[in-house]
């Protein structure tokens, strides 16, 4: 089964910038429609954005405007370019499909200190 390896975590500051990638194991362009999630403590995990293999992804309100994500086939990997970062948006980041069917990766740890 597909396997993901998320990276790209670190502590920033509140008001500032990170890109997080996913790299999978297998064909992305495959999986069809691929997703960011984050859990923060005491939370479920949700989702944060979708990519589509073809069109253009999807942004929980929460992060619409400052965050992008993107796929790049031909590397199988996923990124989330996060901007204008708040303390809010601190939790851990996972990729997987859309429905979070395959096996979760250990995520990658954001911070964001006010």
């Amino acid at each position: 089964q597909v396997q993901f390896v998320e990276s790209g975590g670190a502590l920033v500051q509140s008001g500032g910038s990170l890109t997080l990638s996913c790299v999978a194991s297998g064909s992305i362009f495959r999986l069809g429609t691929m997703a960011w999630f984050r859990q923060t403590p005491g939370r479920q995990r949700e989702l944060v954005a979708t990519i589509p293999q073809i069109g253009s992804p999807y942004y929980v309100d929460s992060v619409k405007g400052r965050f992008s994500a993107s796929r790049e086939h031909a590397k199988n990997t996923l990124y989330l370019q996060m901007n204008s970062l708040s303390p809010k948006d601190t939790g851990v980041y996972y990729c997987n499909g859309f429905g979070g069917g395959y096996s979760w990766g250990q995520g990658t740890q954001v911070i964001v200190s006010p």
